[in-house]
């Protein structure tokens, strides 16, 4: 597996696909790593695209330093990583916190590289309440008891938070108990502190970067999203992204990708081919 490395020495995993196609760079979820999308890759590379996904600093089997994290440093390396494969027409994919690297990167480095966008169960605009945003999921101390909680007992909050990634509260796990195993595995390769730290970014105030998004846009998101409520986030992104188009799958928890993988798949190619492609 490649790797590249950031302006501050930090080693990060990718793969790619390679070949002629318009670049789709996958960002990951929290706690897991661009092993995640190793069930859709192929579908995206028979659509005739160049698939590229890597591992965020901290998680996967990138590097683990001791160094703290902002959505500035993360949407860097996504930058970094764009920069050293040299991508032009890039497609970004933003997955749950995954959608934060991917609106500050319109912020921070702009658009000259990039054709579109896609975020899906994103915890984009803003889920936190504030004063000024009454509508996001929980106030900050909700986020720093998930926190905590994942520092006193690890294993245990990511089992119940990768069961919650795949469950609905009407229809209960979504996927086969080997899928939701397998993602544990990938979750437990995350750096302790680091899996700590990164869920408090998820309180991170969004909708700046998200007016700064200037590129056709696709947002879906399952309606049964246990982890990131629909409400509280992608149906409020046409507020802040005026061009973008949302795709609810009906039924589908936070980890579509892997419960309802080819609908999934199938929205995000039919984007890229009339929005992105036209």
């Amino acid at each position: 597996m490649p790797t590249f490395t950031t302006a501050d020495d930090v080693r990060l995993h990718y793969t790619d696909t390679g070949g002629p196609g318009r670049p789709l760079v996958l960002v990951h979820g929290w706690p897991l790593s661009g092993q995640a999308f190793a069930r859709n890759i192929p579908a995206f590379v028979e659509a005739g695209l160049r698939v590229i996904a890597y591992d965020r600093r901290g998680f996967g089997r990138s590097d683990k330093p001791d160094t703290e994290v902002d959505y500035d440093l993360l949407a860097d390396d996504l930058a970094g990583l764009i920069g050293h494969l040299d991508l032009h027409g890039a497609v970004l994919l933003g997955f749950s916190m995954g959608g934060g690297e991917v609106a500050r990167y319109f912020t921070r480095h702009g658009s000259s590289r990039i054709a579109g966008a896609v975020f899906s169960g994103s915890i984009t605009p803003a889920l936190c309440i504030t004063d000024d945003n009454p509508d996001g999921a929980m106030p900050f101390d909700g986020f720093q008891g998930m926190a905590d909680q994942c520092a006193e007992d690890r294993d245990g909050f990511l089992e119940q938070f990768v069961t919650w990634f795949y469950s609905t509260s009407d229809g209960g796990l979504q996927v086969d108990d080997d899928v939701r195993a397998r993602a544990v595995e990938i979750a437990r390769q995350s750096d302790p502190r680091m899996a700590v730290d990164t869920i408090l970014l998820w309180a991170t105030d969004l909708r700046a970067d998200c007016h700064a998004i200037d590129v056709p846009t696709l947002v879906i998101h399952g309606d049964g999203d246990i982890n990131v409520p629909i409400d509280k986030s992608s149906r409020r992104m046409a507020d802040f992204v005026p061009d973008s188009e949302l795709v609810v799958i009906h039924g589908g928890p936070h980890g579509v990708n892997d419960s309802h993988a080819e609908h999934w798949e199938r929205e995000i190619i039919g984007f890229i081919g009339s929005a992105v492609d036209r």
